[in-house]
C-alpha cells in the first residue's frame, strides 16, 4: 500500500513542506486514499495512502509510546499479529489495529535491528526526533522500492519512485551511460544503480542512517531461517516446502477489503489462488489471454482458457482480459511512465492490463505466483545445468544463448557449454549481447563503459551448479519480478504481493540442492509439485512451465514494425542525444528479421529507452 517520499534540505531557503507535497503528489497513484505529512526542522515526510488494514485507524505517521519516533511505510508487516502479542505481553498499549504500527515501539526495543524482525514488504522511513535520526529502510526481498539522492550541504531526498524526485530542487539527473548500456542485456538497470548517475537504489535487505550530516548504508540479515533440521528425505522434504509455502500464502491475506489473484493455469499461480480460495472462501482471479500465436519458448502465448479451468475448480470470480498487440500498443507510454526509467519487460504489459481489471472490479490486492521458479527450480535450463558443470569454458568465439532458436537444443547448450561463468549466466536467458549492444550504440557513447557481464562471477570462480539458481533468485527475481509487479499493479492503485519472495520462502530455497529442485527424470520444481499434489489435480500438476512471454517478436515485425523505424530516425531522442549511430536502423532491423535468433526484447528495450527519452527526461 502507499507511496513514501521525503525532503531533507539544509542548502538553501526552499520550504521542505512544499517540496515533500509535489513530491507526494507526484506519486499519487500509489495511494489515492489520502495524503499526509510531518515536518521536523530540515526535514518533511509525506505519504499517500492505500488503505487495506484498519482502514480508519491506520492513517500515517505511526508513532511510538511517547510520540518520539514518528513512522511512514509504504507495504505490509505480515507477522504483526505476533510481534503486537509480543510487545503487549511486555506492557507496550497500541493506538491501532495497523499493522505497521509495531515499528515504532520495536525500534524503542530493538534499535535499528528491528528490520531483522519484520516478515513483510516495505519500505520505510522512521524518524528518530529525540536525536534527529533519520532512518531509512527497504525490505528483505526488495519487494518495495525506494531510491533516494544526496545533494549537497546535507540535502538528501528519498521516494517510492524515481518521478518524485524530479520535484528536489537542484537534483542532479545526469543520465547514466553505463546504466543505458546494461539495459539492453537484462531489460532493466540493475539494481542499486538506476538511469540517473547520481540517483541510487536502496538495496533489499539494507537500511540508511542519516544523523549529524552523515549519510550510511548498513545490511541487515534474514533472520526467517527457521527451516527444518533435515531435508534429506524426499518426505521431509515435500512437508517442508508445503507447510513454508502455505504459511507464506496465507500471510498474504491479510487485508480488509477484498483480495484477488493472478492465475495463469500453470502450477505456481494455481497453488497460490487456491490456497488463497479455501482460505478466504471466495477471490476473485485475473488471466490475460493473447491472439493464438506460437510461443517460441513455450508452446502458445494464450493461456486463458487454462486458467479459466483452474477457476471453475476454485470456485472463484473469474475476469479473463482478452488483448491484442494494438491494446499493449495503446498503453506504452502508460507503461513506461510507471516503471520511471527505461524498462522493457514486456510481461509487465500483462500485469499492467490485470491491475486496471482488477481496479475496475474493486479488488486492491492481488496476489502473485512469481518467484517459485527461482526458489523451486522451474526453468527448463535447469535440467542442463549439471551436465555444464562438469565442462570447462573452451574460449571458442561467438556466444552461445538459449534465444538462438534457429540451432537446435544440443547446438545451444553446447555453445553455452564452451562460454567462462559469466558467458553462460547471460546465455541462459538474458538478452542483448556485448557485440550485439556494439553495433547498435555509437562508439562514442561505448567509450569508457564496462561490460555487462560484471554483473556475474564477479569472484571469478568456477561455478556450481547451484549458484547459476542462486544467481536468478538474488539478481534475476529482484531486479526484474519484482519491480514489475510493484509498478505495474500501483499504476492502478493496486497491491501486488508475492507470497514466494517471503523471507522464509528464500531461506528454505537457499538450503535446496539441484537434485530436491529437478527430478533425475526431469522434472522441474518437483518438490513444489509433490507438496501441493493433494489440491491440484493432475493436468495442472503435470502440465509443462509456461512463463508469461509476450509475442514481442513477431509484433516488431508486423504490427509493431513502426516503432522500430521510429526508434532509430533521425529525429529521435536516441540519435539526437547522440546515443546510437547512424547505422543503427539497419542493424536493428537485421536483428528484428533474423528468425533464427529472438532480438524482439533486446530491441523493444531501446524502443522503450527512446520513448522514455522523449517523454521524461531532461
Amino acid at each position: 500500500m502507499c507511496g513514501i517520499a521525503g525532503a531533507l534540505i539544509k542548502s538553501h531557503g526552499q520550504a521542505p513542506r512544499e517540496v515533500a507535497e509535489r513530491m507526494v503528489a507526484a506519486i499519487k497513484h500509489r495511494g489515492p486514499d489520502g495524503r499526509t505529512f510531518l515536518e521536523h526542522g530540515d526535514l518533511a515526510v509525506g505519504m499517500c495512502r492505500l488503505s487495506i488494514n484498519d482502514l480508519e485507524g491506520g492513517t500515517q505517521p505511526l508513532y511510538n509510546k511517547s510520540g518520539s519516533v514518528a513512522v511512514f511505510y509504504n507495504g505490509e508487516i505480515y507477522n504483526y499479529r505476533e510481534l503486537r502479542r509480543e510487545l503487549e505481553a511486555s506492557g507496550v498499549q497500541f493506538r491501532t489495529h495497523c499493522d505497521g504500527e509495531v515499528i515504532g515501539h520495536l525500534y524503542d526495543i530493538h534499535g535499528e535491528k528491528l528490520f531483522e524482525r519484520l516478515d513483510g514488504m516495505f519500505a520505510i522511513a522512521l524518524l528518530d526526533r529525540r536525536s534527529d535520526k533519520l532512518i531509512l529502510a527497504r525490505d528483505i526481498p526488495g519487494e518495495k522500492p525506494l531510491y533516494y539522492y544526496e545533494g549537497t550541504g546535507g540535502d538528501l531526498a528519498f521516494a517510492s519512485e524515481l518521478p518524485a524526485l524530479r520535484h528536489f530542487p537542484g537534483i542532479d539527473l545526469s543520465l547514466s551511460r553505463q546504466a543505458l548500456w546494461d539495459m539492453p542485456t537484462f531489460l532493466w538497470v540493475p539494481e542499486p544503480a538506476t538511469v540517473y548517475e547520481k540517483v541510487r537504489t536502496l538495496p533489499r535487505s539494507h537500511y540508511m542512517v542519516v544523523e549529524k550530516g552523515s549519510v550510511s548504508v548498513h545490511p541487515y540479515a534474514n533472520r526467517f531461517t527457521d527451516i527444518a533440521e533435515t531435508l534429506d528425505t524426499p518426505e521431509a522434504l515435500v512437508a517442508e516446502v508445503r507447510r513454508v509455502v502455505e504459511k507464506s500464502i496465507k500471510s498474504r491475506l491479510l487485508s480488509d477489503v477484498p483480495v484477488g489473484s493472478f492465475l495463469s493455469g500453470g502450477l505456481d499461480s494455481s497453488i497460490v489462488a487456491t490456497i488463497a480460495a479455501r482460505e478466504k472462501g471466495h477471490i476473485d482471479t485475473f488471466s490475460i489471454g493473447f491472439e493464438a500465436l506460437a510461443d517460441p519458448y513455450h508452446g502458445m502465448a494464450d493461456e486463458s482458457e487454462q486458467a479459466a479451468e483452474t477457476a471453475r475448480l476454485i470456485k472463484s470470480t473469474h475476469h479473463a482480459i482478452h488483448v491484442t498487440g494494438k491494446d499493449f500498443l495503446d498503453e506504452l507510454d502508460t507503461f513506461i511512465a510507471h516503471a520511471g526509467q527505461p524498462y522493457a519487460v514486456s510481461s509487465g504489459l500483462g500485469i499492467l492490463a490485470i491491475a486496471k481489471a482488477a481496479r475496475a472490479a474493486g479488488i486492491k490486492v492481488l496476489l502473485s505466483g512469481d518467484g517459485a521458479d527461482e526458489c523451486f527450480g522451474g526453468y527448463s535450463w535447469y535440467a542442463h545445468l549439471e551436465a555444464m558443470e562438469r565442462a570447462n569454458a573452451t574460449g571458442r568465439a561467438g556466444f552461445g544463448s538459449m534465444q538462438n532458436v534457429g540451432q537446435s537444443l544440443e547446438t545451444r547448450l553446447g555453445e553455452i557449454k564452451a562460454g567462462n561463468t559469466a558467458e553462460r549466466a547471460w546465455g541462459w536467458h538474458f538478452y542483448a549481447h556485448e557485440s550485439e549492444k556494439a553495433r547498435l550504440f555509437a562508439s562514442d557513447f561505448q567509450s569508457g563503459l564496462q561490460t555487462s557481464l560484471r554483473h556475474f562471477n564477479a569472484d571469478g570462480k568456477q561455478w556450481r551448479t547451484i549458484d547459476y539458481i542462486a544467481q536468478d533468485r538474488n539478481f534475476y527475481f529482484p531486479n526484474e519480478m519484482l519491480p514489475k509487479v510493484d509498478r505495474m499493479t500501483m499504476a492502478y492503485c493496486v497491491e501486488g504481493r508475492v507470497p514466494f519472495a517471503a523471507p522464509e520462502v528464500l531461506s528454505l530455497a537457499a538450503r535446496l540442492n539441484l537434485d530436491q529442485m529437478v527430478s533425475k527424470t526431469g522434472v522441474l520444481k518437483w518438490a513444489l509439485r509433490q507438496a501441493f499434489s493433494d489440491v491440484l489435480p493432475a493436468h495442472v500438476l503435470a502440465r509443462p512451465k509456461h512463463g508469461f512471454n509476450v509475442p514481442i517478436d513477431h509484433w516488431l515485425r508486423n504490427d509493431w514494425a513502426h516503432l522500430v523505424d521510429e526508434t532509430f530516425a533521425e529525429g529521435s531522442a536516441l540519435r539526437k542525444h547522440g546515443f546510437v549511430g547512424a547505422k543503427s536502423h539497419a542493424v536493428a532491423l537485421e536483428m528484428i528479421n533474423n528468425q533464427s535468433r529472438l532480438s524482439g526484447h533486446a530491441i523493444f528495450s531501446l524502443i522503450m529507452m527512446n520513448r522514455w527519452l522523449e517523454n521524461h527526461a531532461r
